[in-house]
């Protein structure tokens, strides 16, 4: 069963960093998998924040994050990371880490597996 496990939210003022972890186990390799971030606002749908392949390196952002955030993996580590930069408030969420076994060349749909979360809430 994989398992992923967030670390690295916290508070910070708007302008700061914070750099987010997940920590994937449960499979010998995940180099035929799709490694990304979720986030979820008070009131708001959970939505697709970035994604990477975990053999490739090919990534996917948001709109509203590309220039400030960047995705990256380690796979000696079976770690990705979430560099965000330049935060503004509405940043603010739970972030979710979330894996697929994906073998297409774009991206998945949907996500099986996702971990239960890291607050990230940025002041004014």
């Amino acid at each position: 069963q994989v398992q992923l496990v967030e670390s690295g939210g916290g508070l910070v003022q708007a302008g700061g960093s914070l750099r987010l972890s997940c920590a994937a186990s449960g499979r010998s390799t995940f180099s035929r998998h799709v490694m990304g971030w979720f986030r979820q606002a008070p009131g708001k749908e959970r939505e697709f924040v970035a994604a990477i392949t975990w053999s490739g390196g090919r990534t996917s952002y948001q709109d509203s994050v590309k220039g400030r955030f960047t995705i990256s993996r380690d796979g000696a580590e079976n770690s990705v990371y979430l560099q965000m930069n330049s935060l503004k408030p509405e940043d603010t969420a739970i972030y979710y880490c979330v894996a697929q076994m994906w073998y297409g060349s774009g991206w998945p749909d949907e996500y099986l597996y996702w971990g239960q979360g890291t607050q990230v809430t940025v002041s004014s």
